[in-house]
């Protein structure tokens, strides 16, 4: 079942959000608030995602709550990569956490954490274990990142790709599983947290490890899982049915769907990281597609009092 919805990813992070485009970050607040909104009337029960940021910037929460950001969400998440990407030490996650916390009066989420296995499987499956020891206790909900490597012909979500250097190949070398579904060393040992430290697998439009991937999760003890719907994706032919396929496969684990990524046609420019046209029309897609994936509950009808007098 679907239990939170995530507005965006990564919106501080340029290869998802264009800065250039929003220095003040208005447009974003914006359309955050709106879909926050929608999502709130399409059903209250499910929980609302500030998606996760990355960098974790104390600094950056503030001007979103300067803009009314917080009345809409109910969670703030954070991503985190400090043997890959970010300038500080892994044993600094509840530090990080607790930056967060201290700045806002919501539950804070690490929806993204992972550590690559680009220089050693050894290294990731350490990885694992340490940041279990140090998150879980932490935070309600953890995401590892990911089930799967990202497969080399794919390509990865950024904006300089190769010229990133080992910063880019680093992207595909993040699963437990290599590309081809064979395990790494990391596998095993995430085993042992896998009910309390869900994974988040981003699933491709189409994508033929969805069923292997459903089957492998369950096989772990699973319970949480991350993955996300895309805006963009939505305007292909048949996109809907993929949606149902996705929705349905994930249906046995507590999901978060994240809902990302501007249509190049619907943006103030033409890519995915641009803020859109009308941020109306992203709240419209997440109000469907929350009423399509967790309707609202019909509330259960009260019993009828009878008087003495007409009994």
């Amino acid at each position: 079942m679907i239990e939170a919805v995530k507005i965006w990813n990564e919106p501080n992070n340029k290869s998802h959000w264009d800065p250039n485009l929003d220095p003040e970050w208005s447009l974003f607040a914006n359309m955050t608030c709106l879909a926050g909104q929608a999502i709130g009337e399409a059903n209250p029960d499910v929980t609302r995602v500030l998606g996760g940021m990355s960098p974790i910037d104390p600094g950056f929460l503030r001007r979103l709550e300067a803009r009314g950001v917080m009345e809409a969400v109910d969670v703030v998440a954070v991503h985190g990569f400090p043997l890959d990407w970010n300038l500080w030490s892994i044993d600094e996650w509840p530090a990080k956490v607790g930056e967060i916390r201290a700045v806002v009066d919501k539950p804070v989420w690490v929806t993204e954490v992972g550590v690559s296995a680009f220089g050693s499987e050894e290294v990731q499956a350490w990885g694992v274990k340490k940041t279990a020891d140090l998150l879980i206790g932490q935070a309600p909900r953890i995401f590892w990142y990911s089930l799967y490597d990202l497969p080399q012909a794919w390509g990865a979500t950024t904006r300089h790709k190769e010229a990133e250097g080992s910063s880019y190949y680093r992207h595909f070398h993040m699963g437990l599983l290599r590309e081809d579904g064979s395990p790494k060393a990391a596998l095993e040992a995430y085993r042992p947290y896998a009910a309390d430290m869900g994974l988040c697998q981003w699933f491709h439009y189409h994508d033929h490890r969805l069923d292997e991937a459903v089957g492998i999760m369950r096989d772990l003890g699973v319970r949480h899982v991350r993955t996300g719907i895309s805006w963009a994706d939505s305007f292909r032919e048949g996109a809907l049915e993929w949606f149902d396929r996705q929705m349905e496969a994930l249906a046995p684990f507590d999901t978060t769907v994240t809902f990302c990524f501007t249509p190049e046609h619907r943006g103030v420019e033409p890519h995915h990281t641009s803020p859109p046209q009308v941020a109306e029309e992203y709240a419209q897609f997440c109000a469907d597609m929350v009423s399509r994936y967790a309707p609202r509950r019909a509330a259960p009808a009260l019993p009828v009092e009878v008087s003495e007098e007409a009994a």
